[in-house]
């Protein structure tokens, strides 16, 4: 299971960034994880699959922005250590 933490900056919260990563998490299929915005306007993301083509199209489509208002202007990719999750889920 390869596991990445995902920290995306630049227009990224209240343009329904986190709404249109977990469809894109869907939409691939076999992408696990969270994400959630964070206090400095970054949104954190913690993904997870067995598919590394897929989870390596996740990552390249949250680059250009899952949503048609937000502009990922950076993101932050690195190998991560998490609990393994079974779904996806937008956390608070």
């Amino acid at each position: 299971m390869k596991k990445v933490r995902m920290i995306a900056s630049g227009r990224v919260q209240g343009v329904g960034f986190r709404y249109s990563t977990f469809n894109l998490a869907k939409e691939i299929g076999d992408i696990y994880g969270r994400v959630w915005n964070k206090d400095d306007g970054t949104v954190e993301i913690l993904a997870q699959s067995n598919d590394n083509a897929k989870l390596a199209k996740f990552i390249q489509e949250i680059r250009k922005g899952p949503s048609p208002w937000s502009n990922v202007t950076y993101l932050d990719v690195s190998m991560a250590n998490f609990e393994d999750f079974t779904d996806f889920r937008m956390a608070n």
